[in-house]
């Protein structure tokens, strides 16, 4: 291998320097004009804004940016109808990252949202030629991911069974297909391939010039050079857009701008964590077995090789991603800005980054060897901490929204744009894409955070995707409870909003560490070890993630009468509301405390944290609601604590009756506990007697050390987030995000006790549900059970009957007190009965799985009410 390196290094470096003499050119600013890639088409000027020309001075929406996502976002405005939509580009089009990508298209992606912008941008990109009159150099000759070891033919199961219930062509092959379709590989150690037809590559610089004439000719304006100066947001939610050549008012803003959208999120006090990242990619002359072919050569993405390879005319191109220690992150652009000039240039090269990927790719695709090697492109590419893009409106600002963050700006643009229209013109997204919301960050996304991340995603490119997966990089943030130095040590953690949570605790017998796998592992004892502990004991639990927000002022009951579907909570009482979207659809659940007249604790999930605040905060000035609202999510940590014995413990503590007629399910009370002030609310998600217990944060380790104290002769101890999921399972809990969220009605998801539609507030989404319920129902969510091998559901599984796709799960897990596996799934309305059997497919084998009677076990309120009826009717 070492021989082959240093024969490999030399070579490269002989076809890198006759590169350079050919062209006369540094490497790091190799011109457009060398690029071999389709004709360029010419920039049209009729909206230039070349000389001393003024822009118009009003739009009704301003995209800053000329990539292919910002033109997109113009073209699907205009198309839609929308009137005085700008994009405004400081230099030219496709300037930054679109001129230089390679282009690639596919309709695969791991999760389940982006598979409908992949979808969508491939089935749009068919038909702009036609549309537009431009030619966009589009080829789809397929693509193959390829598995070279057992683990990774398992994550192409995973993957497959994932993907059924989507329309997304996509087939599991053998090696003898693999060789088929890509003739020229090494089949020494192919065991399978993920085959998407459809799938292939695009000029990226003519897409964008045909999205470009799409949206002129719908009626958008393109101004060119334009360089945004300034922003300045005014009292009644619209902007001011400064440029050079004027100043245009608008009502929205969306920052398209690529390696540019922390400069432009600055100019309003916005920290976006984006950087570009150095991504190198390899073009090589004329190969002669490639010119012999009689059709073009599919994709291939070699995953043990971390790199795609696909045919360039005669030739191939290849472009690895390197490993975290190897990469090269532009950092110099996040504190010190991008360089004022920089548009269509690129870096330069690194062969010692890349040549491990090299030999990989030589071994597999043998032609390699002899290529001689034209072009060596690195050019910036702009990762977020997680690799996904940032798509939405932004909490903080009124009507500012971002489509930044793009690592795949060319498959992504078309249904991106589509997405962001829809949502812009109807008021709502058309569907879940909260993995993609700009509000998953916040304040604790710090410099070091992205760049640790985003090192640590473009490594993570090609790894394996397992279920419940966890990358360690950047933690831990800022963001820690007041009891995490105290648990760290003991428990597994997991990421949540910038939070450390456990997800379980090890004992000393327990194989400690993070050991993913598709199957159980060593996390699945000791689940089952908290599970029981809070079924038949008392359990504490970290709950501090939670999102937290307190609503107070003139208009709090009419606001939150208007934002949720329930009706509001009485002065000490709970609830669980519901926050719908116009068209009836679960956009939040929240769990609401009337703590004082006229004065509301919100609760939500630690990922929809600012997810929430936002749409409530849009809400407040639209309708000018006189309340005042204060996230004290970072301020007040929360335990929880669940048992049948979890009484008995609160009450060593406090002098307040902590018994059931005194302290009913569902209402709060301010106690001190062990001496500290504690707004303690009795709701437990587990479903089992328990309460929650909010407290300033920095008190929140002696309240903890004392009811660990308090409870050892109970035989307290902790548990995690995985055992209360599979306790809320057990339960009938739904969880938004997964049996919920705007991709369904509450109806359907079995929400009905917590909608009042009888209620005389008319709350945002009460018109569409009457008509819902008018037209009744298509589909409905069923409780599953199933008993599988070493394997448990997930959520997103296909569900099959009579040899055909009928559904998909949305949560999944291991029951302990039932000891079998359950699920939750949406089936149509006639396969949602008691006692319909269907299947689940898991890793590639169909499951036969039983619609049943929820819950699976009673909750404690439920039972204890039964309990009392069976009394006093003897």
């Amino acid at each position: 291998m070492h021989r082959l390196s240093n024969a490999v290094h030399s070579k490269l470096r002989r076809d890198v320097g006759r590169l350079q003499c050919a062209l006369q050119l540094p490497q790091r600013a190799i011109s457009l004009s060398y690029f071999p890639f389709e004709p360029h088409l010419s920039l049209s000027s009729h909206n230039s804004a070349h000389g001393s020309g003024v822009l118009q001075d009003s739009a009704e929406t301003v995209i800053v940016g000329g990539g292919c996502v910002g033109v997109s976002v113009a073209y699907h405005l205009a198309k839609a109808g929308q009137r005085d939509v700008v994009l405004l580009e400081k230099t030219e089009l496709t300037a930054g990252s679109t001129w230089h990508a390679a282009g690639l298209t596919t309709y695969y992606h791991p999760g389940i949202n982006l598979k409908k912008v992949h979808y969508y941008s491939i089935k749009l990109y068919e038909q702009l030629e036609a549309e537009t009159g431009q030619a966009v150099g589009f080829h789809q000759p397929g693509s193959v991911r390829i598995a070279s070891t057992p683990v990774r033919v398992d994550e192409l199961k995973y993957q497959m069974t994932r993907t059924h219930w989507h329309p997304t062509p996509q087939y599991l092959i053998g090696p003898e297909k693999v060789q088929e379709l890509f003739p020229l590989l090494n089949m020494d150690k192919v065991l399978a391939g993920l085959y998407n037809p459809g799938d292939g590559h695009i000029d990226p610089y003519s897409l964008t010039m045909a999205l470009a004439a799409g949206a002129r000719k719908y009626g958008a304006k393109i101004y060119n050079p334009a360089p945004v100066t300034s922003l300045t947001p005014l009292p009644d939610g619209k902007w001011d857009v400064h440029t050079p050549h004027g100043t245009i008012r608008t009502n929205r803003i969306v920052n398209a701008s690529g390696f540019w959208a922390r400069e432009v999120g600055k100019m309003i006090g916005f920290e976006h964590p984006t950087i570009p990242v150095h991504h190198q990619y390899v073009v090589t002359a004329t190969v002669p077995e490639v010119k012999a072919l009689k059709r073009e050569l599919p994709v291939i993405r070699d995953l043990e090789g971390s790199y795609y390879l696909r045919q360039e005319r005669d030739g191939l191109l290849f472009g690895p991603y390197e490993k975290e220690h190897k990469m090269k992150l532009q950092d110099s652009w996040v504190t010190d800005g991008v360089p004022p000039g920089f548009g269509k240039e690129l870096f330069e090269s690194d062969l010692d980054r890349i040549m491990d990927h090299v030999e990989m790719a030589m071994e597999m695709v043998p032609v390699l060897k002899e290529a001689d090697i034209i072009n060596i492109v690195s050019g910036p590419i702009t990762y977020t901490p997680d690799l996904l893009p940032m798509v939405g409106p932004h909490q903080g600002a009124q009507n500012y929204w971002t489509a930044i963050g793009f690592g795949y700006g060319v498959i992504h643009a078309g249904g991106v744009g589509k997405f962001l229209s829809d949502w812009i013109i109807t008021g709502e997204p058309p569907y879940d894409l909260i993995e993609c919301d700009p509000n998953r960050y916040g304040k604790w996304t710090t410099v070091p955070y992205t760049c640790a991340k985003a090192r640590e995603s473009y490594g993570y490119n090609n790894v394996v995707g397992y279920p419940k997966e966890e990358r360690f990089a950047g933690r831990p943030t800022n963001r820690v409870s007041g009891v995490y130095e105290l648990l760290k040590d003991q428990a597994s953690m997991g990421f949540h909003a910038g939070w450390e949570q456990p997800h379980y605790f090890y004992k000393s017998a327990d194989e400690t560490g993070y050991r993913p796998s598709f199957r159980r592992t060593n996390w699945f004892g000791p689940v089952g070890r908290e599970c029981r502990l809070v079924m038949e004991k008392v359990g504490v639990i970290d709950l501090s993630p939670f999102g937290k927000f307190l609503v107070k002022g003139k208009d709090s009951v009419k606001l939150l009468d208007h934002l949720f579907a329930n009706s509001m909570p009485k002065v000490g009482l709970t609830n669980i509301s519901h926050m719908l979207t116009p068209r009836g659809r679960v956009y939040a659940e929240v769990t609401i405390t009337q703590v004082a007249p006229g004065e509301f604790l919100l609760l939500t999930g630690s990922g929809s944290e600012l997810h929430d605040l936002r749409w409530i905060e849009r809400e407040v000035a639209s309708g000018g609601y006189d309340v005042q609202i204060s996230n004290i999510t970072d301020n007040v940590g929360v335990l929880g604590v669940a048992g049948p014995r979890a009484r008995k413990v609160l009450q060593k503590l406090t002098d307040v009756d902590m018994s059931d007629s005194e302290f009913k399910f569902l209402s709060c009370k301010s106690i001190q506990l062990a001496g500290v002030p504690v707004r303690a609310i009795r709701i437990s998600y587990t479903g089992e007697l328990g309460w929650e217990l909010y407290m300033e944060m920095q008190h929140m380790a002696s309240v903890y050390q004392a009811i660990m104290e308090a409870g050892k002769e109970e035989g307290i101890n902790n548990f995690g987030t995985y055992a209360m999921n599979s306790l809320r399972m057990e339960k009938g809990f739904r969880g938004w995000g997964a049996e919920m969220n705007c991709d369904t009605n509450p109806l359907e998801a079995g929400l009905d006790y917590f909608i009042k539609l009888n209620k005389p507030a008319d709350f945002i989404g009460k018109k569409a549900l009457l008509d819902i319920k008018a037209q009744g129902l298509k589909r409905k969510l069923a409780h599953l059970i199933l008993s599988p091998d070493n394997v448990d559901p997930e959520g997103n599984e296909t569900i099959w009957h009579n040899g055909k796709v009928v559904g998909n799960t949305t949560s999944g897990c291991y029951s302990y007190t039932t000891q079998q596996s359950l699920a939750f799934g949406y089936l149509p309305v006639d396969l949602a009965a008691i006692g319909q059997t269907v299947e689940i497919e898991l890793l590639g084998t169909k499951y036969p799985a039983t619609v049943v009677q929820e819950p699976l076990v009673l909750t404690e309120p439920t039972r204890t009410r039964l309990q009392k009826k069976t009394k006093s009717s003897g």
